[in-house]
């Protein structure tokens, strides 16, 4: 399993599992088979609906090979780093430094398809995914991004245990200060430490929950299940707050 180490606008330490060169190619075949279908339909519609005159057939030409060309660089703008391929795959594009990547990076992604795809038939950007330390091809050493899992490996369920509403006593009521990308990212360094061991990251997180929602934690409770304690008091929050509205 490839990780890419990223340090978040917060200076935490997260591991995100890299998209690999299959998830790649399976979410670039579902892209080409929506164009594929469209292209069936239109051959199957236009002749039953009548002759067109010359104009509107040429409109309707050069508006799909529009969209077959600028599919990609459009859906990863609009879609926050993914066409419909990569979405059903669960891999998106994101910033070395862990960002959404600028219209600009998009752009040089988009670009460099030449080289990656159209020019070399695809070989030159699987290769580079196959060989660099961040599974990149052309486009992405050049825009400085990479495609990573959206969902991890590891379920939450196998890192806290989210108890029932009426059986469990926040400990943290200050918790209701957070918001669901802060508890994502508590979520995402307990997912790391799982995988890395380093305690690190526990306690930078910690220290920053600490002070951001200015609580304490109990005698003999330890970074780790005080990050913990913390994903079960929001989760407990929250769901009380959707029950009472």
């Amino acid at each position: 399993m490839d990780t890419i180490r990223i340090t978040t606008t917060q200076n935490i330490d997260i591991d995100y599992e890299v998209a690999g060169v299959g998830e790649r190619i399976v979410a670039h075949l579902i892209d080409i088979g929506l164009f594929i279908v469209i292209l069936l339909a239109a051959i199957f519609i236009i002749p039953a609906v009548g002759n067109l005159s010359n104009f509107f057939a040429i409109a309707l030409v050069v508006l799909y090979a529009a969209l077959f060309v600028f599919y990609d660089l459009v859906c990863e703008i609009a879609m926050n780093g993914q066409s419909v391929g990569k979405k059903i795959m669960k891999i998106k594009v994101i910033s070395l430094n862990g960002s959404r990547p600028s219209v600009g990076q998009y752009l040089l992604r988009w670009l460099f398809r030449i080289i990656d795809f159209t020019l070399t038939s695809g070989i030159c950007g699987t290769i580079c995914v196959i060989v660099s330390d961040n599974n990149q091809r052309v486009g992405d050493m050049v825009a400085g991004t990479t495609l990573i899992r959206t969902v991890p490996r590891t379920k939450m369920n196998n890192i806290v245990f989210i108890p029932e509403a009426d059986a469990y006593q926040p400990i943290f009521r200050e918790t209701a200060q957070l918001t669901d990308q802060d508890i994502e990212l508590v979520s995402e360094v307990i997912n790391t430490y799982i995988k890395t061991r380093n305690p690190v990251i526990v306690y930078n997180m910690a220290e920053k929950i600490k002070s951001h929602i200015g609580v304490t934690p109990l005698a003999g409770m330890n970074d780790m299940l005080f990050l913990q304690t913390i994903v079960k008091d929001y989760s407990h929050i929250v769901a009380a707050q959707a029950e009472s509205l």
